[in-house]
C-alpha cells in the first residue's frame, strides 16, 4: 500500500510511491567487445523530500564479495517536467515573487502529459565527473528516463547515453539501466530489485 505524506508538496504525489529507503541487490552483465562485465551487487536507494517540489535521490552500491567492496554512488533530483515561474525560487538563490504554483491536486492534474502521465526531469550526478540529464515520465507506478544530455569532465570515462526503468511489482523497486558507454551502443547494464526498508 503506498502512504502519500500529508506534508509532501503536490507537485511530488504523482513521485509519492518512491519516497523511502530501497534496499536489495542487482546484477551487472554489459558486453564490451567480446567480453562480458557479469557481476552481483548491493544497492541502498533513498528518495525524500525537503519540502520543495521536488526528490532528493542518493543510491550506493557495493559488490557482493566477501569485502563488500564499494562500487559507485550517484545523487540528484527527481521532478515534474514544467517551466518555472515567477513564484519558484531561482535562478540560484534568489527567492521566488508571489505564490508557489501547483500547490494542489487540481492544479497539478493540469500537467498530465496526452499519455496520461506526467513528465519528468531528473538529474544524476556521479563522482566519476559524469552528469546525466534524463526527460521522462511517471505514469502510475512506473518511470520510463532517457537521456536528453550527458556531460563529462576531460578525465571521466567515455559515457553517451542511457535508459531507465523504474517500476513497483509486488511491493518491490525493480529498475533496469541500459547504457552505451566505452565505444559501446546502447545496451543492457544492469538492474536491480529493492524492498523498501524505511
Amino acid at each position: 500500500m503506498i502512504e502519500i505524506p500529508t506534508d509532501l508538496p503536490a507537485e511530488l504525489v504523482p513521485l509519492s510511491w518512491l519516497i523511502g529507503v530501497w534496499e536489495g541487490t542487482g546484477v551487472i552483465d554489459y558486453k564490451i567487445g567480446d567480453e562480458s562485465v557479469s557481476r552481483e551487487f548491493g544497492q541502498r536507494v533513498s528518495f525524500s523530500h525537503d519540502g520543495l517540489p521536488y526528490l532528493n535521490y542518493n543510491s550506493y552500491t557495493w559488490l557482493l564479495d566477501d569485502e563488500r567492496t564499494p562500487l559507485v554512488a550517484e545523487s540528484g533530483y527527481w521532478r515534474l517536467n514544467r517551466a518555472l515561474g515567477e513564484g519558484d525560487p531561482g535562478p540560484a538563490m534568489l527567492p521566488g515573487t508571489g505564490p508557489r504554483p501547483f500547490a494542489d491536486a487540481e492544479s497539478v492534474e493540469s500537467l498530465r502529459n496526452d499519455d496520461g502521465g506526467f513528465d519528468l526531469q531528473v538529474s544524476v550526478v556521479h563522482p566519476g565527473g559524469v552528469s546525466e540529464l534524463y526527460l521522462g515520465q511517471v505514469k502510475g507506478p512506473r518511470v520510463d528516463l532517457s537521456t536528453d544530455a550527458v556531460m563529462r569532465t576531460a578525465g571521466a570515462k567515455e559515457y553517451a547515453a542511457a535508459t531507465r526503468l523504474y517500476g513497483l511489482v509486488d511491493n518491490h523497486l525493480l529498475w533496469a539501466w541500459d547504457i552505451a558507454a566505452l565505444g559501446q551502443d546502447l545496451r543492457t547494464h544492469a538492474s536491480g530489485r529493492l524492498g523498501k526498508v524505511d
